[in-house]
């Protein structure tokens, strides 16, 4: 997993190159709509690019991470399917939905019955390397969201430039990002982490989460501003010291927003000494969101070592999967 996460803008890199090297065939039928399904791991990119291109995109792209698809689906929508596997379960069967449904789909997978499906069906796929766990993959996964989205018009800007300067960014940053990520994960030794950020970075926030709770096999709860200043606010009323607040924070924040983190703030520190922030890094969204993940990805790694656990180990999960084969 170090290694991994050492190759992340490698991974960015060789993403890009799959990308401009893949023969991608004109959509059938006029796109109306966008639906990206895809769990875990395979699906955390899609939550990411979402909330990156809705500035500068007019279709409405939604997220599915369930066995059924959404009953706008139609002849007219777009239904990118994602599974680093190619056997997550329930993106087969989303994809099988999205074929009653006569939907224009395309894929990205590694292989197994995913990629089989594409192939017996000429829909348009993007292989990508194998045999890393999913979450590893992302790097490898996510560029080539962007790929789909602008071979289907759905996006008209051309994002290569920010990767590369997400590249060049990270490169720079490693060691400096390697010692914050150490300093981090000190202070969360022994607690549980409670994550928040605004809205427009949530996926950047469930990435953080969900590589604490497989990376570093820790529980966590993540929050957004300002919704969660209509509810979850409240809840912070006794002292525990064993939660410690991390606040994602990025340079296009809304400035309501940054004054609402301010106030929230002086709330937590009432009932926790742990309040920790995370200033990302770059010139953009997608900077600012790629920068944040490689350096959360180093804190949730450097846990697992604090924890003494196994970074890789899913146990749990593939006990999960093997009770419903037997169904």
């Amino acid at each position: 997993m170090k290694e991994l996460i050492e190759n992340f803008t490698l991974h960015l890199s060789e993403a890009l190159t799959i990308g401009d090297n893949n023969s991608l065939t004109p959509a059938k039928k006029s796109i109306n709509n966008v639906l990206i399904c895809g769990l875990g791991g395979s699906g955390i990119g899609a939550t990411v690019v979402s909330q990156i291109v809705n500035t500068t995109t007019n279709y409405p792209i939604s997220i599915n991470k369930d066995y059924n698809i959404p009953s706008f689906v139609s002849e007219n929508t777009l239904v990118i399917v994602c599974s680093y596997s190619g056997n997550t379960e329930e993106s087969l069967e989303m994809i099988a939905e999205a074929q009653e449904k006569n939907a224009e789909i395309a894929c990205i997978t590694s292989g197994g019955k995913l990629l089989e499906i594409s192939k017996q069906n000429n829909y348009n796929h993007i292989v990508i390397p194998g045999g890393h766990p999913p979450r590893a993959a992302f790097g490898l996964a996510f560029p080539t969201l962007f790929t789909l989205l602008n071979h289907y018009n759905v996006i008209s800007k051309d994002f290569s430039q920010e990767f590369n300067a997400t590249i060049k960014l990270i490169n720079a940053e490693e060691n400096n990002i390697i010692t914050e990520a150490k300093n981090i994960a000190d202070s969360l030794f022994g607690k549980i982490p409670v994550i928040y950020s605004t809205a427009n970075y949530e996926g950047v926030a469930i990435r953080f989460r969900q590589q604490i709770n497989e990376n570093s096999k820790m529980l966590c709860w993540h929050n957004v501003i300002p919704e969660m200043n209509h509810n979850e606010l409240v809840g912070w009323t006794k002292a525990n010291e064993d939660l410690a607040v991390i606040i994602l924070r990025n340079n296009d924040d809304y400035y309501r927003n940054e004054k609402r983190i301010e106030v929230n703030k002086t709330v937590f520190k009432k009932y926790t000494s742990t309040v920790l922030e995370i200033a990302s890094k770059g010139n953009s969204r997608l900077e600012n969101s790629l920068y944040l993940i490689h350096l959360t990805d180093w804190i949730s790694f450097i846990l697992a070592e604090k924890n003494g656990v196994d970074v890789v180990e899913v146990d749990v999960i593939t006990a999960l999967k093997n009770e419903l084969a037997k169904i």
